[in-house]
């Protein structure tokens, strides 16, 4: 399927640009905003050609990402559309460009994972993955906030809650490596391309960086976090340059550094603990 790529990336480029619907109304949170629907295509078994497939569109100027289904092929979605018919408009030129030869349009408000599955379900997973996910471990046990108060460390989130849909979804990406943004990736893009990508999942957009993302939701205290919450780090809040998806229980989800693995680790981790700057919250 890659093979196909390169013959029609310019009608690919024109086509996001014609169907790509404007912003209608001013969203709840600056920022933030319900996606439309989106293109879906892809069935790498290979997370190497997906990756490839991926950079090539986003080098292009084309956002898009691609993400382990469950069936462990890789997909890859693009593309905000105003309505079905466009979207599917978009599609089948594609198509007949051969820059695709099939495709799936995503609808939206639509989660694509919405049942738990467990972190590092790709394969084998670490120790500290095992802890963060330790249904045994009581859910009482409080952990340490910024001003040194205890709080719960239960999810406080249904199965239904988008939030909860957005750990999940974020756990599911442990282990796979992640590179976003081709070449020419700024620091601290991997991280917020990554989290960008979860939610988008989700059916909401949220900013590119990790900056904009810090100043886009609605603030909450380390005291108070719950699942789907994004947590940033830095030197303070003008010099922001990590972002993850809180998991509940004191962890979070996040892409190290270009090219490593997508992990689990603890706040209370002495570099990120040193660093830990806030958390903001985008699902009501």
């Amino acid at each position: 399927m890659y093979r196909f790529i390169r013959p029609a990336i310019l009608a690919l480029c024109c086509v996001i640009v014609l169907y790509s619907p404007m912003l209608a109304a001013a969203a709840a949170l600056s920022g933030v905003r319900s996606l439309g629907y989106a293109i879906q295509m892809g069935a790498f078994s290979d997370v190497k050609n997906a990756e490839r497939f991926t950079a090539t569109l986003q080098a292009k100027g084309i956002e898009a990402f691609y993400f382990r289904k469950d069936n462990g092929i890789y997909a890859v979605r693009f593309g905000d559309f105003a309505t079905k018919a466009k979207a599917r408009t978009a599609a089948d030129r594609l198509v007949a460009d051969k820059l695709i030869d099939g495709y799936y349009i995503a609808p939206p408000h639509q989660a694509v994972f919405s049942a738990a599955k467990g972190p590092g379900w790709q394969k084998q997973p670490a120790a500290e993955i095992h802890a963060a996910r330790d249904k045994k471990r009581d859910d009482s046990t409080a952990m340490r906030s910024v001003d040194g108060s205890k709080q719960n460390n239960r999810s406080s989130r249904s199965e239904r809650d988008m939030g909860f849909i957005a750990a999940r979804t974020a756990e599911r990406f442990v282990g796979i490596p992640y590179r976003w943004g081709g070449d020419n990736v700024v620091e601290g893009m991997d991280c917020s391309g990554f989290v960008r990508a979860v939610y988008n999942l989700c059916g909401v957009s949220i900013p590119r960086t990790s900056r904009d993302q810090f100043k886009a939701g609605e603030s909450v205290s380390r005291g108070t976090l719950l699942d789907g919450d994004l947590v940033f780090f830095g030197s303070d809040e003008d010099k922001i340059n990590h972002v993850g998806i809180y998991v509940g229980k004191g962890k979070f989800v996040h892409a190290p550094r270009r090219g490593e693995e997508i992990r689990i680790t603890s706040i209370d981790d002495t570099y990120f603990d040193k660093r830990f700057v806030g958390a903001r919250r985008y699902f009501q």
